[in-house]
């Protein structure tokens, strides 16, 4: 693959906006796992190196399997749980290479900005999966609508939702976190999302504006 990274993004984009519209219509996650597989394969080559991109593979792989086989087989939620840590790992890996990759250029290209916009969405997409793992556990830990997070009304979907919004400091207010410790994830999801982007923009700046060897 030659651009993985914009390949991450749009990628990215397609199997946010597909989660939704999956939940929705009551159908299996399996679509969504395997966006977001195919496109994680590719930053995984990419960013990692030797023995830890093998072991990147091997754990994207042993997830989408896994996954597959729990929905085809009818297992429990905690089989879902635990495979969703395994996506927010893989996630974070990959949010931490692709801006890695972005910020260790000194010439800017579209590959670098698609890297950069990609650890933005992976960022969100972890917190998601964690906040539906923490509401799975700890009903109440988010109020939806008033009520207590339950298998209902907070979903995968609602999780990362609830993510994305907290990262662009939108606050709806539909989905509220309760207790301490989901607050204070809420507030460094909402700092860490403006100080990344005004690093990032900084950077961009800088890169542009820096005098050209020679």
């Amino acid at each position: 693959m030659t651009r993985p990274f914009a390949a991450l993004f749009f990628t990215l984009l397609l199997a946010i906006g597909t989660l939704p519209v999956v939940r929705m219509l009551n159908l299996p996650d399996w679509p969504v796992d395997l966006l977001l597989a195919g496109s994680l394969l590719g930053a995984s080559v990419k960013v990692a190196t030797g023995y830890g991109r093998h072991l990147l593979i091997g754990l994207i792989t042993v997830i989408v399997v896994a996954r597959l086989a729990g929905q085809l087989l009818g297992w429990g939620s905690l089989f879902e749980e635990v495979t969703s840590v395994g996506w927010a790992v893989v996630a974070v890996a990959a949010a931490a290479g692709s801006a890695r990759f972005m910020f260790r250029r000194d010439v800017v290209r579209s590959e670098h900005i698609y890297a950069a916009l990609s650890a933005y969405l992976l960022v969100g997409v972890f917190m998601g999966v964690l906040y539906t793992a923490i509401g799975a556990r700890s009903p109440e830990a988010f109020l939806v609508h008033g009520a207590p997070a339950s298998a209902a009304n907070f979903t995968l979907a609602s999780g990362v939702y609830f993510s994305f919004v907290t990262l662009a400091t939108l606050g709806y207010g539909d989905i509220v976190p309760a207790t301490e410790a989901t607050r204070g994830l809420a507030i460094l999801e909402a700092v860490g999302g403006q100080l990344y982007l005004a690093v990032l923009v900084a950077s961009l700046i800088g890169m542009r504006a820096a005098p050209k060897a020679g």
